[in-house]
């Protein structure tokens, strides 16, 4: 079984020149990477990526006079996890305070670590079990990051991108 699940964190805004700018920060946590906390800072157009340890998340209690947290907007994704020769497929059952949104499909080819070099066999074998669903491009993430190493912080963006889309669907931002 796996997981990974996000909490959403919003300022109200700093003192200074920056009075009423809106921060969001998201932090989320991955099953997969048990001793990481991830973290991605939004402010305007530029998000700022972070990778910490459990601590993380005693800092973000400590920081609640900066930062509040939105409970309802906890939103999570688990499921079984198969691994079926090189690949490593997961299905996930996405809730968002306890209700049931939807499911995530994720797919790895573990022995390449560039996407473009293994996206064609990715799409070939997504498309054997969920047909024509399966979009001939990559993921919009993906595309401007094709040739550079994979790293869990691209996981760990897809699943913001996806978990966004789901508190869109509901209407909750």
């Amino acid at each position: 079984m796996w997981r990974t699940c996000i909490v959403l964190h919003r300022s109200p805004g700093f003192r200074g020149r920056n009075i009423g700018v809106q921060r969001t920060v998201h932090v989320l946590h991955n099953s997969e990477q048990p001793a990481s906390v991830f973290a991605l800072l939004e402010s305007g157009s530029k998000v700022v990526p972070l990778i910490a340890d459990g601590l993380f998340d005693l800092l973000m209690l400590k920081m609640t006079n900066i930062y509040t947290s939105k409970k309802q907007t906890k939103i999570e994704s688990k499921g079984p996890r198969f691994e079926i020769g090189d690949f490593c497929v997961k299905l996930g059952s996405v809730t968002m305070s306890q209700n049931f949104k939807g499911v995530l499909v994720e797919v790895e080819y573990r022995p390449c670590v560039v996407a473009a070099s293994a996206w064609e066999l990715i799409r070939e074998f997504l498309q054997g079990f969920l047909g024509s669903a399966v979009s001939n491009q990559a993921p919009q993430y993906l595309q401007n990051r094709m040739n550079e190493i994979y790293q869990p912080m691209d996981t760990i963006q897809q699943y913001l991108e996806h978990f966004g889309q789901y508190r869109k669907a509901t209407g909750v931002i």
